[in-house]
């Protein structure tokens, strides 16, 4: 297992994706409901948002509830939305303690009334903190928010406040939920599945992937220690060949 001393503390990414994958299939393995494994896949949220707030990461965004999820049985939409508010009055006080800002990507008015109401208050709380940003994305799809995009641009270029000669893909990311967040360096999805699932698209067009067999439930941080070490392994070339990279890490050296 890899520890934190062996990770070069200066080449950590600045934001980390995760997709919290396989509380379903944790909790079957052990004879349980599925909840139990969404309630034990909140103590892995705890512990990673720890261990990424004690490196000094500037963020960490969390797949929680994607949009295709609604699809679910009413019953396991239902208690997903209960233990989010409880995990939200809980946990409030400890991203206070860590310093930790709490921020929201996609549709939050999809959301049950408590569950936005806990929510707001909880970003409200901590919107002044100087550490790691949490960012939940909850009624989130890519596709969704893309497409949200594209809507409130056309109605912008229809009322003349852009030209739609003039739109950028730096204008184009202002329209996305994740103005103002960097695109992650690395993105990271647990149990064994291939897939990205609808996430961050438009953002991981540079990002490195990690895929891990390790269901969410038993990913700890040293799970997560692993994923940045692999990280720091990788040339990130952006289109470029390693002669150039080379070159200008010299120069900014």
């Amino acid at each position: 297992m890899i520890t934190k001393e062996q990770l070069d503390l200066e080449r950590l990414p600045r934001h980390v994706a995760i997709i919290m994958d396989g509380n379903g299939r944790w909790a079957r393995k052990k004879g349980n409901p599925r909840i139990f494994g969404h309630r034990k896949g909140v103590a892995t949220v705890r512990e990673i948002t720890e261990a990424a707030a004690e490196l000094k990461l500037e963020y960490l965004t969390l797949y929680a509830f994607s949009t295709e999820n609604w699809n679910r049985p009413r019953t396991e939409v239902d208690a997903l939305m209960s233990l989010l508010v409880a995990t939200i009055n809980k946990e409030t006080k400890r991203l206070m303690d860590n310093n930790v800002k709490l921020k929201i990507i996609g549709d939050v008015n999809a959301l049950p009334g408590p569950v936005a109401q806990n929510l707001h208050a909880s970003i409200e709380k901590t919107k002044n903190n100087t550490g790691l940003t949490l960012v939940l994305a909850l009624s989130y799809s890519s596709r969704w928010e893309i497409l949200n995009a594209v809507k409130h641009i056309s109605e912008d270029v229809h009322q003349g406040k852009i030209d739609s000669e003039g739109i950028t893909t730096e204008i184009f990311e202002t329209y996305l939920n994740t103005s103002g967040i960097p695109d992650p360096e690395l993105l990271i999805r647990t149990s064994g599945e291939y897939r990205i699932s609808n996430y961050l698209l438009w953002q991981i067009a540079y990002t490195e992937l990690f895929f891990t067999s390790t269901l969410w439930p038993d990913f700890r941080k040293e799970n997560f220690y692993e994923a940045l070490a692999d990280y720091q392994k990788r040339e990130r070339r952006f289109g470029k060949i390693s002669e150039q990279v080379a070159k200008n890490t010299n120069v900014n050296s």
